[in-house]
């Protein structure tokens, strides 16, 4: 993963992904805060991943949605009955999907002053500072960032309210197949 201003250092004839620039998982990760979060913060690395996941994955958000509004929760298995669009692939991790870029791209963000991480209890607090949070506001009102932020809104409304492990856990027992059975450090999609 590169910083937008060094992408200029690689040869023309290299592909270049936007899964690739470091901006691009800060910007997301902005909206996340601002949008998913509380006053600008959420509490766990946990929820953070999840919270992201399922703004990566818009088919696995829209049947886990579907699920929870049902009131059944047990083994849904949802495998075979979509097909997962995927934004930017995250991988098995011990409590389920997980980016590796996560560690990079949020010293990132706070080199950048952007955010705060902070440890608090057994987890940490990633808030946005008044920066952050004037970057994320115009970030959020960029037309290019509708849809995603539109998805994001919904997420808030269907999960903001539940912690990590419950997200890991209804993860693990909606996808068992895609995520909780996938070996360690494997793509999900």
């Amino acid at each position: 993963m590169r910083a937008l201003n060094r992408v200029g250092m690689q040869p023309a004839s290299l592909p270049l992904s936007a899964d690739d620039i470091v901006e691009f998982h800060a910007a997301r990760l902005l909206l996340l805060l601002h949008v998913c979060g509380i006053s600008g913060r959420i509490d766990g690395l946990t929820k953070m991943a999840k919270l992201d996941f399922f703004s990566r994955y818009p088919d696995f958000f829209e049947t886990a949605s579907l699920v929870v509004a049902s009131g059944v929760e047990e083994q849904a298995d949802a495998a075979g009955k979509f097909k997962a669009t995927v934004e930017s692939a995250m991988v098995r991790h011990h409590y389920g999907p997980w980016d590796k870029r996560y560690y990079h791209v949020l010293a990132h963000l706070e080199a950048k002053r952007l955010i705060s991480v902070a440890k608090h209890d057994n987890s940490y607090r990633l808030a946005l500072t008044e920066l952050g949070r004037s970057r994320a506001k115009d970030l959020s009102n960029r037309t290019s960032f509708g849809p995603l932020v539109e998805r994001m809104r919904d997420i808030k409304k269907v999960f903001g309210s539940k912690n990590g492990t419950y997200l890991k856990n209804l993860i693990y027992r909606i996808f068992d197949e895609e995520v909780g059975r996938r070996p360690m450090g494997e793509l999900i999609g």
